[in-house]
């Protein structure tokens, strides 16, 4: 028996649903190349390259308020998400702190001279809304061909991916 049909087998056996793993896979690319990037190229406006529009979508969603958030916690994130340096990182950062940007401001961590806090300036916050519009604005184009089920539902099968891949990090 090859690898292949293995495989198969075993991901019917722990889904239910015959070959489900392979299927999944054979939509993945579809979607995060076509539909994700779509939304990452929302989110970017035509103003900031994907590594920063990442760095500014986890100061929203995992900052202290949405507004600011230790420079090492980003690099880490964005490590695990892309292959990008510690210098990259300081590179897009820097560039998103001045003229003609001036999204975010870098300032020392009161705890370590060495640590860098970054944190949203006004211009950064009224940009993040108007970033979010644009995804939502995306986002919304492909939900007005779905139901409210189909939403409700594609909805619940994100979160639970989420919360599975989260688990991965625990392990």
């Amino acid at each position: 028996m090859t690898a292949r049909k293995t495989g198969n087998r075993q991901a019917a056996k722990a889904s239910g649903i015959p070959a489900a793993a392979l299927r999944f896979l054979e939509y993945y690319y579809p979607i995060h190349y076509k539909a994700g990037i779509g939304v990452e190229d929302a989110l970017r406006g035509g103003v900031l390259n994907r590594h920063q529009v990442a760095m500014l979508w986890l100061i929203h969603s995992e900052g202290k308020d949405g507004r600011e958030m230790d420079r090492k916690a980003i690099e880490r994130s964005l490590e695990s998400w892309f292959e990008i340096s510690g210098a990259a990182i300081t590179k897009a950062l820097r560039a998103m702190a001045q003229p003609p940007l001036d999204l975010i401001r870098l300032v020392e961590n009161p705890k370590s001279g060495r640590e860098k806090i970054v944190m949203l300036t006004p211009k950064g916050e009224a940009h993040m809304k108007k970033m979010i519009a644009g995804g939502e604005a995306y986002v919304q184009r492909i939900i007005d061909h779905m139901s409210d089920e189909e939403i409700e539902r594609g909805l619940h099968f994100f979160n639970r991916i989420s919360e599975i891949v989260e688990g991965f990090r625990e392990d």
